[in-house]
């Protein structure tokens, strides 16, 4: 981290933690999770100590709590929230989303086990919570790639491999295939495809990039079939060691989504090692997450991973599900 969020006690201390959260996630004021009353109807129940146990014979005393008088509930700023249940505490939480916001690669989770000195599942589940939180507001129904006058680039990689499969060498059978959408000087959204029959391509195109723009792909059949639907289309022989060219004031190239997967495979297998096919998508949401906020779209460290705080709210990941 760097000295100035070394500084900040957010990350430190439990009052400023859950001070901060809720400054983000109640901007109006705290608001009841369970019958929805606002500020008028709600208090803060300073000093309340939790019932006795045997790790805390005394019980502790409840940073954040605060009691709805219209429903009779108490509530902290966790319910309702990727955080609900978690015994982490809340500046754990703000440390490790600062973390997997700022590692451009990505952080696995024994170091972040390390770190927050917690269990090898909390880390797990931590991380997995994080890239929840890392989804589009609206990921029921996400607006599409790119519009007119813009310049969006799909391609294909491979990542992981499935499982109970073979290695196949000169053959991406035991791989899991990618495709990804990368908007220049925009953003990118990938997804896991179940194979690369040019249905599985179109279907993604189709609901996820606008047709209004113009689309760069490399020579492909699945991408030439579908490239008049779009306001252009050009396409890269790489087969003939193709990889730019420029026709008039466009520049015919892959490169800007090259570059994304190159991010994506040094996270992979230089941090994380290995990728489960279950749980590929929420790894990629990871990357595509940071491609999109990063520092040449006037993002830093903080400012990323306030927007992934943002994602917190109406949002559970039970370990459960999880696995």
């Amino acid at each position: 981290m760097a000295n100035a969020v070394l500084s900040d006690p957010r990350f430190f201390s439990e009052k400023a933690a859950f001070d901060y959260v809720e400054g983000q996630l109640w901007p109006n004021g705290p608001v009841c999770p369970h019958c929805g009353a606002t500020t008028d109807h709600i208090g803060r129940l300073d000093g309340v100590r939790s019932k006795p146990s045997k790790k805390h014979p005394e019980g502790v005393v409840q940073i954040g709590l605060r009691k709805c008088y219209a429903c009779r509930q108490p509530f902290t700023v966790r319910k309702g929230t990727i955080f609900e249940d978690s015994h982490l505490p809340l500046r754990f939480w703000l440390q490790a989303i600062h973390l997997m916001c700022a590692s451009k690669k990505g952080i696995s989770t024994r170091q972040l086990q390390r770190m927050l000195n917690c269990g090898m599942k909390t880390a797990w589940h931590l991380g997995h919570r994080i890239r929840e939180i890392m989804k589009p507001a609206n990921d029921g129904t996400p607006s599409p790639v790119g519009g007119e006058g813009r310049t969006i680039e799909a391609d294909v990689t491979f990542v992981g491999r499935k499982p109970g499969t073979k290695v196949q060498k000169g053959s991406g059978a035991h791989l899991n295939p990618v495709l990804a959408l990368v908007e220049r000087d925009g953003g990118a959204r990938s997804f896991h495809l179940p194979n690369l029959r040019a249905e599985a391509l179109h279907t993604v195109l189709e609901h996820h990039a606008s047709p209004k723009s113009h689309l760069m792909t490399d020579e492909a059949p699945a991408f030439v079939e579908i490239g008049w639907n779009f306001a252009s289309h050009g396409t890269v022989v790489h087969s003939k060691d193709e990889y730019v060219r420029r026709e008039g004031d466009r520049l015919i190239t892959t490169n800007t989504i090259e570059g994304f997967f190159s991010i994506l495979k040094r996270g992979v297998y230089g941090v994380y090692q290995h990728v489960s096919e279950a749980h590929l998508n929420r790894y990629l949401t990871e990357f595509d997450f940071r491609y999109s906020n990063r520092e040449k779209l006037g993002m830093n460290d903080s400012v990323r991973a306030t927007r992934a705080l943002h994602g917190a709210k109406g949002r559970r990941l039970t370990y459960q599900t999880t696995r």
